[in-house]
């Protein structure tokens, strides 16, 4: 009876323990959306589909390739293994976009962000000597109601097309909606 009722508890803490993780993972999503400065993005298209969630719109972001001369390396002196940490400071323009001031490798930039700056954390995707590097914010993907991925993919050919973004005190980034202009086509909601 006793090794019955131990099972039982372990059970029941084991499934609190999986649902407060998932919780966490939600409302830190949440908490950015809600509370994250938001930044508007240019996008331009890469994929339409993924056949197992759906349509999707697989973006790439003018801030996602850096030129060398704003990256700085230290401590790695020059080089730095893809999947290391990115540290990137975007600056609002007068258009509205926000573009790349500076970059680093090592941690974010020492000097305080302006009025009008927001630090990302990113993911370096590619990085070679003699080209700029390729940043990863872990908001190259966007779904879409089953139907809208070719038809948008198509109009970001034709137009330009932003995603604003949501950027908690962290670095983390989140997708709040997808822009067409000033208009809103989609919007992420909160939970």
């Amino acid at each position: 009876m006793m090794r019955r009722y131990i099972l039982v508890v372990f059970a029941l803490a084991l499934a609190v323990l999986q649902i407060g993780f998932l919780s966490w993972i939600i409302a830190a999503r949440a908490a950015v959306l809600r509370d994250g400065r938001e930044v508007l993005l240019k996008v331009e298209p890469v994929d339409p589909r993924d056949l197992l969630r759906g349509d999707y719109v697989r973006l790439g972001y003018d801030i996602s390739t850096i030129p060398r001369g704003l990256v700085v390396f230290a401590p790695y002196g020059g080089e730095a293994e893809g999947g290391a940490d990115v540290y990137v400071r975007i600056k609002r323009q007068p258009d509205g976009f926000w573009t790349v001031a500076s970059a680093s490798v090592s941690d974010f930039p020492p000097t305080p962000t302006g009025a009008d700056e927001v630090q990302l954390h990113g993911r370096l995707a590619y990085a070679s000597s003699d080209m700029p590097i390729r940043v990863d914010y872990g908001i190259e993907r966007f779904y879409l109601p089953e139907g809208e991925g070719k038809p948008i993919e198509r109009d970001m050919r034709v137009r330009s097309f932003g995603v604003l973004a949501a950027v908690g005190s962290d670095g983390a980034a989140q997708i709040k909606a997808l822009m067409d202009g000033d208009t809103k086509l989609f919007e992420e909601p909160l939970y």
